[in-house]
């Protein structure tokens, strides 16, 4: 039987109730209704819609409930990129990033700026279409997530439905997910009792309560979102970010109140300043302020880096000190060989998070800041996140201490270490190194790299120790029943581990190239690398020159890398893996002809409009590649101040060259500027 009309506008005015009463109540902190109302309300609409099913829909408030456990999160590319954001440590370098925009801008004016308060939390990406939301995603690589829109539906502060009459057409709105401290603190204190493993800091307990396959965990954990920024949009338009707040805000979203529309820089350092000395008394944790120029049309013009957009900059907040006492210098391996010497101190608690290592970061450093065993050191979360020593305190030093010297053979096999000349680092030569093998599967199957979900550290270790692991490609050899038979483990989880093995040979060649741990290539160079030369065989073949003609690629970096290719073991590994499977995914780049495109460009002498870093970025931007030296393969030298001999070379080889003023014409006509 059809459900009355009456029926279906008594739902309607339920679910409004109850999505108003939930921001008043969420995101407002200002009940209008009590209790009792709002559970009655809940209550008529769940009989309603247990009576009549066909009237169930995605955005009614009953769906916020924890749902049937998933078996993995599927994978989400975000419609526009999560992109990073450049840092700044102090009130100079925040006058750095205004006088960089205006110069890119041309103007003298002050500019407006409107500062958020950088809430540590886990960066989300939700999709609205037509006021629904469709779907929500962790920020992942920037490109691709992880969809736990299931999770994300039990934050009773994202709006299922937008309170917008004509809602964009398709929106993503990228916010935070957070946790209060005092809920932090209630949460730890649960699990303490029931001896389960304490969260480090509310931002961990948030990103693993988010990333939870049974959403009731998620449920039951006090989660809370704030909105910030708009990704892809259709059907709406905002001429600054200030709007946008407060439109978003009237369409049912959380919005921070400690937000500021600031006129000038030096009113965004009070602000930054002023929170900066707040931040002890603020209910959640913040380690800095971000900064974007208020005017969205001046965004479009800065544009963004390979990683950053220009127009905006997250000012942080000097890292948290106390100190402590060295009970030990040890000396761990890393997955490259290196030896990194860290202080084993007695537990502090730093910002909230119990400090028990700090790195010293190599000999020199110990030796520079002469920390020995038994010393009283000042401590400090660098960045708020990784713990180091700062320095010593004299007068509570003990007579017995010695200098700390590095050793002369590897601690984990025992062989050979050394030093290169240039270097400050020492490393084991052997590169069957256990530690150096095991170091390198575990970043290997990291969430950043291959993404093996299942393959942490724990299960890394175990597999060591049957020996069913010594090498990277030992991965894809694994069975079924060799992973069943650990103790610990069953069929299921096997199967889950197999699949995700399996599931991770289908590939970004960005994420492979990060993945086999080359020195000096994170995240950031391997996608450089995977755009310059499009596969692994064009990149095991290049020189010297072909790599540092890349922006960002020095003489250190293509050494490594060229090395790495070099090496017949890792020769050996690459076609080990692509035997076993492992394949590329085409990437799809949107590309605009520009005069510059495809060109090799040499900058010779000083920009007055530019810096030297800026011209580069915009020649990126423009699809042409920046070489470092003038030869046959150059197409453009752009020509500054004062000269000097790639000038002369251009010109014997009869290279074109442009002065800065062309330059700067060029990239204006090709909207690069």
């Amino acid at each position: 039987m059809a459900a009355p009309e009456s029926v279906k506008k008594e739902i309607e005015r339920l679910r409004e109730q109850i999505n108003i009463a939930n921001i008043k109540y969420y995101r407002d902190d200002n009940p209008e209704i009590s209790d009792a109302e709002y559970d009655e309300l809940m209550r008529r609409l769940k009989e309603l819609e247990k009576k009549y099913p066909e009237l169930m829909t995605p955005d009614s408030p009953t769906q916020r409930v924890g749902a049937a456990p998933l078996e993995k999160f599927e994978k989400s590319t975000h419609l526009m990129p999560m992109m990073s954001l450049d840092n700044a440590t102090g009130a100079d370098e925040i006058r750095d990033f205004d006088q960089r925009v205006k110069r890119m801008l041309g103007i003298k004016q002050e500019l407006e700026y409107v500062a958020e308060p950088k809430v540590d939390g886990l960066a989300m990406n939700l999709v609205y279409e037509n006021g629904l939301l469709v779907k929500g995603a962790t920020r992942g690589d920037g490109i691709e997530g992880e969809d736990v829109t299931q999770n994300l539906k039990t934050i009773k502060e994202i709006p299922l439905r937008m309170l917008a009459k004509k809602p964009p057409e398709l929106i993503e709105v990228r916010g935070e997910v957070y946790m209060k401290l005092d809920e932090f603190n209630q949460l730890n204190k649960g699990r303490a009792k029931t001896g389960e493993p304490l969260f480090a800091n509310p931002r961990n307990a948030a990103a693993g309560s988010v990333r939870q396959l049974d959403s009731n965990i998620t449920a039951s954990r006090r989660l809370h979102f704030w909105a910030y920024q708009a990704g892809e949009l259709r059907g709406a338009d905002f001429a600054t970010q200030w709007d946008f707040l407060g439109r978003i805000r009237e369409w049912g979203f959380p919005v921070q109140k400690r937000i500021k529309l600031c006129q000038g820089i030096d009113e965004v350092i009070k602000v930054w300043e002023d929170l900066w000395k707040a931040r002890d008394t603020v209910e959640y944790e913040i380690d800095g302020l971000v900064i974007k120029i208020n005017r969205l049309d001046l965004w479009r013009r800065l544009g963004e880096t390979a990683r950053a957009p220009r127009w905006a900059l997250a000012a942080k907040f000097e890292a948290r000190q106390e100190t402590s006492v060295v009970k030990d210098i040890m000396v761990g391996v890393g997955r490259t060989g290196a030896l990194t010497p860290v202080a084993v101190l007695e537990p502090v608690e730093i910002g909230g998070v119990v400090v028990k290592r700090a790195t010293l970061h190599n000999e020199d450093e110990v030796k520079r800041k002469d920390i020995r065993i038994g010393d009283t050191v000042i401590v400090q979360r660098a960045g708020d996140v990784i713990p180091e020593v700062v320095k010593f305190i004299p007068e509570k030093r003990p007579k017995s201490t010695r200098p700390f010297k590095m050793p002369d053979k590897c601690p984990v096999c025992g062989s050979k270490v050394v030093r290169e000349p240039d270097e400050a680092i020492h490393r084991c030569v052997n590169i069957n190194c256990p530690a150096q093998a095991k170091e390198r599967i575990i970043h290997f199957a990291s969430r950043d790299a291959m993404d093996i979900e299942g393959l942490g550290e724990k299960l890394v270790e175990k597999f060591f120790e049957k020996g069913l692991l010594k090498s990277i490609a030992d991965i894809y050899r694994l069975k079924k029943s060799e992973i069943a038979a650990l103790e610990g483990l069953g069929d299921k989880s096997a199967q889950n581990l197999i699949d995700a093995i399996e599931a991770s040979k289908k590939t970004s060649l960005a994420r492979f190239l990060n993945a086999l741990g080359i020195r000096h290539v994170g995240e950031s160079t391997a996608e450089l690398l995977a755009d310059s030369f499009g596969s692994i065989e064009s990149l095991q073949k290049a020189s010297l020159e072909e790599l540092m003609s890349n922006e960002g690629i020095g003489p250190e970096v293509a050494a490594a890398i060229k090395g790495f290719f070099d090496t017949k073991e890792n020769e050996k590994l690459i076609k080990e893996l692509l035997e076993l499977g492992i394949s590329f995914e085409k990437r799809k780049k949107v590309v605009v002809e520009t005069p510059l495109t495809g060109k090799t460009v040499v900058l010779t002498g000083g920009l007055d409009s530019l810096t030297r870093d800026e011209a580069k970025i915009l020649i990126q931007k423009g699809g042409g590649r920046v070489g470092s030296s003038v030869s046959k393969k150059t197409d453009l030298v752009i020509v500054g101040a004062e000269a000097g001999t790639k000038l002369d070379k251009a010109k014997e080889l009869g290279i074109k060259s442009i002065n800065e003023k062309e330059f700067v014409a060029m990239l204006k006509n090709a909207g690069l500027l």
